[in-house]
């Protein structure tokens, strides 16, 4: 390095460099949209990022991802047995229904 250059944050750094560093430390991007006419808002959009290692992520406490049934093997699994309860269930209100319309009727004073 010659005497007298200013040496940049991409200087020699390559994209990959650049990659690992933010997925070691992390970096969050936070911002509000709010989209008005005149005086009145209509709409308002809070947007959060959190970009990092999924170690760093475990690390700061963030593991949604190992709960949510849609992002795990079991997802399928899980919605076969939403549907056979649901079947379950309508079975059981129409039973219900029949039961209560065998009822005799009492009349009412």
């Amino acid at each position: 390095m010659k005497q007298g250059s200013i040496t940049t944050a991409t200087q020699g750094s390559s994209l990959v460099d650049v990659l690992e560093r933010v997925l070691d430390k992390g970096i969050v991007i936070a911002g509000d949209i709010s989209v008005s006419v005149g005086s009145t808002e209509l709409l308002s959009i809070r947007i959060r990022l959190l970009i990092s290692s999924v170690d760093k992520a475990r690390e700061i406490g963030i593991n949604w991802w190992e709960s949510d049934p849609y992002l795990s093997s079991q997802s399928q699994e899980l919605v076969k047995t939403n549907q056979q309860l649901q079947a379950r269930l309508e079975d059981l209100e129409a039973e219900l229904t029949a039961l209560r319309a065998a009822l005799p009727t009492t009349p009412s004073n």
